[in-house]
């Protein structure tokens, strides 16, 4: 169970620490690859989740795992973490570390959902786009949903422009669905 205060502390301290030994970038980067893996991978995140497995075996699992793909100063910020029995929390921590360190470069992170793969043309055609709004610094992330069947959906931040035909589609049905006969008495 997600608890935002427990997340946003262990978020705050290894982005502290982090900083203090001028690790943030390498740090960023093995929070992006522990998300990545705990979506990635179902079972690995059921290892995290598990209230049987002991936390002497989690550790040499996450060892064998982890140790090859991120720095020393993560794996030792996973190792205290998993001691102290809140390994479940780790995907959280590392998106509450990942939020952390966007507002901290004032990276405005955009996401793009498209039907298809676009092509570097377009996504420099969104990116000027986007940075017409008043956004600098853009992390996007692309996502690929063919439910949308065409156009696009930008969200950033707590703002949304849906141009998809789904959305289109859906609108139309509703103007259909209204009952625009009105009867004279």
């Amino acid at each position: 169970m997600r608890n935002p205060k427990v997340t946003i502390r262990y978020a705050k301290s290894l982005l502290t620490l982090s900083n203090e030994l001028n690790k943030l970038e390498e740090v960023c980067s093995d929070m992006r690859f522990l998300r990545e893996l705990c979506s990635d991978s179902k079972d690995f995140l059921m290892l995290l989740k598990s209230p049987i497995i002991k936390v002497d075996l989690k550790l040499s699992v996450l060892n064998k795992i982890l140790n090859k793909n991120i720095s020393d100063l993560s794996m030792s910020f996973i190792e205290l973490v998993t001691k102290k029995k809140r390994e479940s929390l780790l995907k959280d921590i590392a998106n509450d570390f990942l939020n952390l360190y966007n507002v901290e470069k004032n990276i405005t992170p955009v996401v793009l959902t498209t039907a298809v793969k676009i092509d570097d043309v377009l996504r420099k055609e969104v990116l000027s786009f986007i940075k017409k709004q008043g956004k600098e610094n853009i992390e996007l992330v692309e996502k690929v949903d063919a439910s949308i069947v065409g156009g696009a959906i930008i969200k950033m931040g707590d703002k949304q422009l849906d141009t998809s035909v789904s959305s289109k589609i859906k609108l139309l049905k509703q103007t259909f669905n209204k009952n625009l006969y009105i009867q004279d008495y």
